[in-house]
Parts: C-alpha cells; structure tokens; sequence
C-alpha cells in the first residue's frame, strides 16, 4: 500500500481495535491471474499469532476456496471512515488560495499465509463466536443453538472455514497530518457541523492526528 510517513501507523492496538471495529473486510485473492475480491466478516485472535489470526467462512462454491488452495496466500483490507474534505474548511484558503480538495480515509491490509478449514467442529465453534461477537448488545441475543440442529449441519455443510496468519500489516490514516494546525482545526469543525457517527469519528481522527485518542 502506497503511503507516506504522516499517514502511516505501526501501532498494532490501533490496528487491531479498527479490524474489530470494522469487521467486514475485503478478501482479495489471484486467480487464473486475474484478482478476485468478495467482503467477508472476520473474527481477529490477537493472541493466536505475534500479530494475530484472522478467521472467517466462504461458500464452498466460491472460486476464491481454488484460488486459496492454489496459493495459500491473502490479503484482506478493511476500512475506517472516509469523506471529502473541501477546501473552504481551510482557513488558510483566505490567507493564498493554494488549497485543492482531498479525500481523507484509513485503512488497514493485512497480508497473510491462509489455509481453508474444512472441518465440521471447527465451523460450528467459529459461527458459535461470531454470532456471539455481534449479538452481545443486544438485549435479547440469538444463538446458534437457537435454529433446529439439523438446519444449522446443511447450512455448516455449504461453507468452509479461513484461517490467516498475519505476516504483515500496514495501516495508514489520512487524516489531515499534511495540513497546518489552523487547517486541522478548521476540517475537524466542517465535519462536526455534518453531524454524523462517521463525520464525528473523522473529526477525532483529525483532532487526534490519527487513531490514537479516536
């Protein structure tokens, strides 16, 4: 991933905590030479490897099961917030004008060794946490368990399991580094006056000169 060393972040706690913050990532595998790419949910264990182990189930139909078996290899990106940012947040646009627009974003790849998991146990234990992970605000939670037993085997019988050991990963965060203090400040009130969740995570991105603090 292209990057420069403002907008880059080594911090593995802020990478890891936007993996979980943002589980939906986008498994991109080769083959027959041409990239493939489907978004899959996935499930981080921080403590599994020194950088972690992603896990995460495909349907067995899917090309990219040959494409992993064929190479053993993947990458997955996730993605933090993102928006435009205009210029007209730029006080410095009254001072000379020389101010363009941009597109601020974060981003985390992950690249790894992957293997498939074909394994009846294994799929049941891993859909079992991951239902888990996401039904635990919920006030009433749905279970696994709660679907007839035969239901969930025809359904654990459509789908195999993905296992990535993390060997590398980079993370970048444009988030108005590059910009004077004045623009900064200037960017993090444009986005606080849209007043979304994700305008208001960008403005503490800004304010906090990346994921730190966010």
């Amino acid at each position: 991933m292209y990057t420069v060393p403002a907008f880059r972040s080594d911090d593995l706690a802020s990478q890891h905590a936007m993996i979980r913050a943002r589980p939906l990532g986008l498994l991109v595998t080769c083959a027959r030479h041409e990239p493939v790419a489907d978004a899959l949910p996935f499930l981080l264990d921080a403590e599994a490897a020194p950088l972690g182990v992603l896990r995460a189930h495909l349907a067995r139909a899917n090309p990219q099961c040959d494409a992993l078996s064929a190479s053993g290899r993947a990458l997955a990106i996730f993605q933090d917030v993102e928006g435009y940012v205009t210029p007209s947040w730029y006080p410095s646009k009254q001072d000379h004008g020389r101010v363009v627009p941009t597109w601020n974003y974060g981003l985390v790849q992950v690249h790894g060794a992957a293997r498939l998991v074909d394994d009846r146990d294994w799929l049941r234990a891993h859909v079992d946490e991951m239902t888990r992970a996401h039904e635990a605000r919920r006030p009433a939670p749905w279970g696994v368990a709660d679907a007839p037993e035969e239901y969930i085997d025809g359904m654990l019988r459509q789908i195999v399991g993905l296992e990535i050991v993390i060997e590398r990963i980079e993370a970048k965060w444009k988030v108005s580094q590059n910009r004077s203090a004045r623009d900064q400040a200037g960017v993090a009130a444009g986005l606080r006056e849209i007043d979304t969740a994700d305008a208001l995570r960008m403005a503490r991105l800004v304010e906090a000169g990346g994921p730190r603090g966010s």
